[in-house]
């Protein structure tokens, strides 16, 4: 295990996702860079595994392609299924990937240490205090520490930045099951009270996920109001055990103070629903960087929140459907009736440049 520095440029808590992809903007620009966790990798969190177009744009920014990682599948759109009817569209540009989280995390890693990001894991903070990041090892000095710490974010907390201007909350929990996808598009299933995700995430398998606001229901307890859905799994082995995770919906009213500075979840975050969760961090960790060199942290606060506005809206949009029970088959049935609309609602979604939405 390599040793912590007695100091460095930028201290990053939670290897996570969003806290290499930090990492790796931030050395990318020149700075020393150190990330400390307390798990070890690869770290897991029950999620889609989808990475959209514009989560896939970012990572090439950040020197990580995923065009040919085995263990991953390519599709081209969204599906949904509901009040009788399904609707599709492609992706205005470019394609996705499934990914299980693991894959990507190594995948993340191994970028990080070819950047020359110094990482330890098993390795708990305590507490930060100015410029100094306190370790059972000892203590690091730091020019600014960055949280990336997840929802329950401790850095958050240390630096006093725990206010929020709002906040929801719902429930997810996710199963791989081993077998050949039979689609080339994520899947939504729209029921009552909940959603189910279909995600391809290799030639032999996919992610079944399933949220909701009531924190007592349970994979098996929602598959049947799908009947489709459970005759294909119906023979399925599964690969992994049922994870469960929160997702908010949050908005904090500010992501930075003094030294301290908020990425991914821990800086806010969107509803599961959308799948832009890994999109914002990576785009986020680019900002970052850009805003330390120039050492304005209130630039990376303007991107922050211009960044979080349309995935928040969408966010907004989607959940309306899951709490109108009216609203909902209309919705579905005017989509499938009239697709244009669907895909015009993704391209907005995936962030779609201007000139496409002119034509699309």
């Amino acid at each position: 295990m390599t040793a912590f520095p007695k100091s460095t440029d930028i201290f990053v808590v939670g290897g996570g996702p969003a806290g290499l992809a930090a990492a790796i903007a931030a050395r990318r620009k020149g700075f020393d860079v150190t990330v400390a966790d307390a798990a070890r990798p690869p770290i897991d969190k029950a999620c889609g595994e989808g990475l959209m177009p514009d989560s896939l744009a970012a990572l090439r920014r950040l020197g990580v392609t995923l065009d040919c990682v085995e263990q991953s599948f390519p599709f081209r759109g969204i599906r949904f299924h509901g009040a009788g009817v399904s609707v599709a569209a492609g992706f205005p540009e470019g394609q996705a990937v499934g990914i299980r989280r693991t894959r990507l995390h190594e995948i993340l890693i191994d970028r990080a240490r070819q950047a020359g990001v110094t990482m330890q894991w098993g390795t708990r903070v305590n507490g930060v205090q100015g410029d100094t990041v306190s370790l059972d090892a000892g203590d690091v000095r730091c020019r600014w520490v960055i949280g990336a710490d997840g929802q329950n974010s401790r850095v958050r907390h240390w630096a006093g930045l725990d206010a929020a201007r709002y906040e929801s909350t719902r429930f997810g929990f996710r199963r791989h099951y081993q077998m050949a996808p039979w689609t080339d598009h994520m899947e939504i299933y729209w029921g009552s009270g909940c959603q189910m995700y279909v995600t391809p995430v290799g030639p032999r398998e996919v992610c079944v996920a399933v949220i909701s606001r009531d924190s007592h229901l349970r994979f098996d307890g929602a598959l049947p109001q799908f009947p489709e859905l459970g005759s294909r799994l119906a023979h399925a082995p599964a690969s992994t055990l049922e994870r469960g995770s929160v997702t908010a919906s949050r908005r904090l009213r500010g992501v930075f103070g003094q030294r301290t500075i908020l990425i991914g979840d821990a800086s806010g975050s969107v509803d599961a629903i959308t799948g832009e969760g890994m999109s914002l961090s990576f785009h986020q960790a680019l900002a970052l960087a850009d805003a330390l060199v120039e050492d304005d942290l209130e630039a990376y606060q303007a991107a922050h929140r211009r960044l979080m506005r349309r995935p928040a809206f969408m966010a907004s949009l989607m959940l309306s459907l899951d709490r109108l029970a009216w609203l909902r088959p209309l919705a579905l049935r005017g989509m499938a009736y009239e697709p244009a609309i669907f895909e015009k609602l993704l391209a907005v979604h995936v962030g779609a440049p201007s000139e496409v939405l002119a034509v699309s």
